[in-house]
């Protein structure tokens, strides 16, 4: 089994702004902006906090009515479902490349990671946090059940065409990964767990940026993250000077772009018990 670390949703070069962490804790990974989905910001329910129209109105200065790259789409609630649908996430190109060169596939587990900060309430709405540093943290998952380029969808399949990838080419890079209906870990109870979903409320093992850091891609991970004495790395960061190990974990700095870090947990067995806890009070 291989976790993947995806890297998604809004950031400083897409959408431009953090995703937002509201007081009560609730955390929203903004889509993307993409011209060509079929899907507008007001469309995409947001949360009890705030619509998600009005966060891309008051935080990024957006249109609402600016379209939406609603991928990876984990929960159901987001927008209205056809029968049959179930949470998908789409890849193409290099960082497609790159997954199947990692030979990813069914039961491996995309774990998405995005840029968020702190907002508050102000009489003109919703504000980031002046004092409130953005950070990369975990917002969802996916166990692969299916992996299915565009180009072979089936077409009895039409629940999943609203999705944005079928709005592209139907290359054979282009691709669909559908979620397990519920999660399985090898020598792990899993029972209950979804094969998909995303973390509503903020949390700090949630957290990947180091404490303190003002650099979101410096990253303070479990101290059995550090490839010393393994036998393959988290993938773009086999470089041994990306990697400190300090009192209680080890620090990364991360990439700074890439969107698909893939760890082998054949190599890193301590990572299923550490997914495992991630996911048990969801």
């Amino acid at each position: 089994m291989k976790i993947i670390l995806s890297r998604k949703g809004f950031d400083s070069t897409s959408g431009g702004v953090p995703s937002p962490i509201f007081p009560d804790g609730r955390m929203l990974s903004l889509p993307i902006p993409d011209k060509q989905s079929h899907i507008s910001y007001e469309e995409i329910c947001g949360c009890e906090s705030a619509t998600m129209g009005e966060l891309v109105e008051q935080l990024a200065s957006m249109p609402r009515t600016h379209r939406a790259h609603l991928d990876p789409d984990l929960s159901s609630q987001s927008i209205p479902r056809l029968n049959g649908w179930r949470p998908i996430f789409g890849q193409l190109g290099a960082s497609e490349g790159h997954i199947q060169n990692q030979h990813i596939g069914r039961g491996d587990v995309f774990l998405f990671f995005g840029l968020f900060r702190r907002v508050e309430e102000s009489h003109k709405g919703w504000r980031y946090v002046r004092t409130a540093r953005p950070i990369h943290a975990l917002f969802g998952w996916l166990q692969v059940a299916d992996r299915v380029p565009v180009s072979s969808w089936s077409a009895k399949d039409h629940w999943a065409l609203y999705h944005p990838h079928f709005a592209r080419s139907p290359h054979p890079s282009n691709v669909i990964y559908a979620s397990a209906q519920r999660l399985h870990l090898p020598h792990h109870a899993s029972e209950g767990i979804s094969g998909a979903g995303t973390f509503q409320f903020y949390s700090p093992q949630l957290r990947l940026t180091a404490p303190d850091s003002d650099r979101p891609g410096l990253w303070f991970l479990p101290n059995w993250f550090s490839p010393e004495h393994r036998l393959s790395t988290l993938s773009f960061h086999g470089d041994a000077a990306r990697w400190e190990k300090v009192d209680g974990g080890v620090m990364l700095s991360s990439v700074s772009r890439g969107q698909e870090f893939v760890l082998n947990c054949d190599h890193y067995p301590e990572a299923i018990p550490w997914l495992r806890g991630l996911l048990s009070p969801v």
